[in-house]
C-alpha cells in the first residue's frame, strides 16, 4: 500500500510541475496597454439630481 501511495504522489508531482511550466509560458502583460481608455474624462454637462415628489 505504501508503494502505491508513492506512486500517486510522485504522479500528482509531475501533474503539477506540468501544470506550473504551462503556467510560466504565458506572455507577461506588463507592457501592453488596457483596452478601457478615457474613463476618468470631464464630462462636458453637469449632473442633475431631482428629490422625489411623492
Amino acid at each position: 500500500m505504501s508503494d502505491n501511495n508513492e506512486d500517486m504522489k510522485a504522479k500528482f508531482r509531475e501533474a503539477l510541475a506540468k501544470k506550473n511550466a504551462q503556467a510560466r509560458t504565458g506572455e507577461a502583460h506588463e507592457d501592453a496597454r488596457g483596452a478601457v481608455t478615457g474613463t476618468h474624462d470631464v464630462a462636458n454637462h453637469k449632473r442633475e439630481f431631482r428629490r422625489k415628489s411623492g
